[in-house]
């Protein structure tokens, strides 16, 4: 074994590594560190102590060639976030507390943060209130907001679910849908009184999907029909447009906007769809 200083360890970016051969499954694992997160060096650290053992803060500096004052602050971070450990001897060593338990860890501090955040709502609402308003009457201005990853699309569909009065229509792929189904889309239209429409090209395996709702409501359009299709009307008010969608990318990414001009473009598309598609089998 050579000494620490020139140890070659899965992190060594030498051609000639003979560690080379882990770095693809290496940058996964970081990138999924990342969601949970963790920076990429905060995953690197975690990621050196939890395959090599315990280590002294000098040992992980060399060991990563990170910056002195970069090391210890890295592993006081990793140790405030609960997924690594720290020995009372001098000099201190560190270990990565094992991967499921930090896992579960992180998890939980997050649900802590949303759960702190969402009992900051009143008072924040209340402070806000407090302060005057300054602005004068303006024109009404269309908006447009950007949305990428599910997560930021699905609080924004709920969003206009809950607030949706009297129709709300849906186009997309199979796989658009079955992202929808997966984060609980379908129940709340379900319950309510508005006016709903699903145009789709779900195959038959994939119909459950709209096991739900009410299959008088849902439609399969043509098979030349684009799967890089996707939006949601509501109320004639509203539009969620995906740029790239579930059968384009990992990635979605979506425009909401309460444009007029699209709103309506968008809503003669779906009613011309509507009307050449085909009802599904009960």
């Amino acid at each position: 074994m050579k000494d620490e200083d020139t140890q070659i360890t899965i992190f060594d970016t030498s051609s000639d590594s003979t560690m080379s051969e882990h770095r693809l499954t290496l940058e996964k694992l970081r990138d999924e560190l990342s969601r949970f997160g963790l920076t990429s060096n905060q995953a690197k650290v975690y990621i050196f102590l939890g395959k090599y053992g315990s280590k002294t803060a000098p040992d992980v500096c060399r060991a990563l060639r990170l910056p002195r004052t970069e090391t210890y602050h890295l592993l006081t971070t990793l140790q405030n976030k609960g997924i690594v450990s720290a020995t009372f001897q001098h000099p201190i060593r560190f270990s990565a507390v094992p991967l499921d338990k930090a896992v579960w860890t992180l998890v939980n501090a997050e649900k802590e943060r949303v759960n702190t955040l969402e009992q900051k709502e009143k008072p924040m609402v209340e402070l806000w209130n407090s302060i005057p308003e300054f602005t004068t009457t303006e024109s009404k201005e269309n908006k447009f907001q950007m949305l990428q990853g599910m997560n930021q699309i699905n609080s924004k569909v709920k969003e206009m679910i809950s607030t949706s009065m009297t129709e709300f229509s849906v186009l997309g792929s199979e796989r658009d849908y079955l992202k929808f189904y997966h984060s609980d889309f379908f129940e709340p239209l379900s319950k309510s009184e508005i006016d709903y429409k699903f145009l789709t090209s779900t195959s038959d395996k994939s119909m459950y999907i709209f096991d739900e709702v009410d299959r008088n409501k849902v439609k399969r359009m043509p098979k030349e029909t684009k799967e890089n299709l996707c939006f949601i009307l509501k109320d004639g008010t509203e539009l969620l447009f995906f740029i790239k969608n579930a059968s384009q990318t990992s990635e979605v990414t979506a425009i909401w906007t309460d444009s007029e001009s699209m709103i309506y473009s968008m809503k003669i598309l779906f009613e011309s769809m509507w009307t050449k598609s085909k009802n599904i089998h009960l």
